[in-house]
């Protein structure tokens, strides 16, 4: 009879309900909740519902993310992913894949989109100052205000990057989850921004893009962006390496692998990762607070920067410039320029922005990446 009392004891002090923390409980709910955005609401599925399950499993089983050699035992799964991120191999992987996956020609066509990209990297810079008035050293500010470009890869990069991994979860679940959020935050600040009549606006139709230009292109950014910041070389490289798998029309096999089945087995490994870092205790703290409430804000001006900048290019272009498609000068590629596109035909059905509005939109991406290459300068990290 003792042998059976012991046993069944052993067997439900196995069971995780005996080690779960009240911070677990509500780190379930959370994940819970993006599950139901993800798969009921459809806000950025590829990415929450990863997040989300590793952000489940680790508050249920901590040790899938116990790192390798703690008490003499092997690492858990989810730290084996991790040390992918750590290693800033799996968040260039995804810039490749972006790159292979979207058409360059529209900031080819209309190089003043360089513009409304870069200013929508305000929002960028003013979480940096921000987070420094919070309390955060540099380094910490740094990798906090990269969540202002809506840029979930190059946030888990720079914050490896600048020694910040006890913030990594948190930085990184802020970025993933405005990102998904896009199509609920932007809008209204678009729209205060702009008057009926400017989002009405029609803009021209692009010029046709020669190949040759958009061969050339990716191989002149990389020369001249990583001439510059060096640093930006693995986002930078590997967003236009996989962009010319695209056009250089010689490397179908490379192109399919890279914005197909090496993308999706990359978010999978990075979404999880980063769902493993968000256990009740690394991520239920004033730290965490502070970032999301500087993650919305920096994310909001970032979309009143780049529609301002917008409307200031209407008035002095004569009016052929819709505001609009400066809201798409963050990052989130391509979840910005639909968004744009839906407000405007909010308007009127029959205008069609969303080519305009991807110029912005791949500017953001590579202003993302040289605002971080520039923090990396800044505190002499190569």
């Amino acid at each position: 009879m003792d042998y059976i009392a012991n046993t069944l004891n052993n067997l439900v002090h196995q069971t995780a309900f005996f080690n779960l923390t009240w911070g677990n409980y509500i780190m379930i709910v959370v994940a819970l909740v993006f599950l139901y955005l993800a798969i009921v609401k459809g806000f950025e599925p590829l990415l929450l519902i990863p997040i989300a399950f590793g952000m489940l499993l680790v508050n249920i089983y901590p040790n899938i993310m116990a790192p390798f050699g703690e008490g003499g035992k092997d690492g858990g799964l989810l730290y084996y992913f991790y040390t992918l991120d750590e290693w800033a191999i799996l968040p260039p992987l995804i810039f490749m894949g972006v790159g292979a996956m979207t058409d360059f020609g529209p900031l080819i066509a209309n190089p003043k989109s360089f513009l409304l990209g870069a200013a929508a990297q305000f929002g960028i810079y003013m979480a940096y100052f921000g987070a420094i008035a919070m309390g955060f050293n540099g380094k910490a500010a740094a990798a906090i205000s990269i969540i202002g470009g809506a840029d979930g890869p190059t946030s888990i990069f720079l914050a490896n990057k600048m020694g910040q991994t006890s913030l990594l979860g948190p930085i990184a679940v802020a970025a993933y989850s405005y990102m998904s959020l896009v199509p609920i935050i932007q809008p209204p600040i678009m729209k205060a921004l702009t008057t009926k009549a400017e989002r009405k606006i029609k803009m021209e139709q692009l010029r046709p893009v020669s190949k040759l230009e958009k061969v050339l292109f990716p191989i002149i950014v990389t020369i001249i962006v990583c001439l510059l910041l060096p640093t930006t070389a693995p986002l930078v490289g590997m967003l236009m390496l996989g962009n010319l798998f695209r056009e250089c029309g010689v490397v179908k096999q490379l192109t399919d692998t890279a914005s197909n089945a090496l993308m999706y087995i990359v978010v999978i490994l990075l979404g999880t990762s980063v769902g493993g870092v968000t256990s009740a205790e690394a991520f239920l703290n004033l730290d965490t607070i502070k970032i999301v409430i500087l993650g919305l804000i920096a994310f909001s001006v970032a979309t009143a920067a780049g529609t301002l900048f917008g409307k200031l290019m209407c008035h002095l272009s004569g009016r052929k410039i819709n505001p609009l498609i400066g809201a798409a000068g963050v990052s989130a590629v391509p979840m910005s320029a639909r968004v744009a596109q839906k407000v405007g035909a909010e308007e009127d059905p029959t205008n069609f922005l969303l080519m305009h509005a991807m110029g912005p939109n791949v500017a953001g991406v590579i202003g993302t990446a040289v605002a971080a290459g520039t923090f990396m300068a800044i505190y002499g990290i190569f």
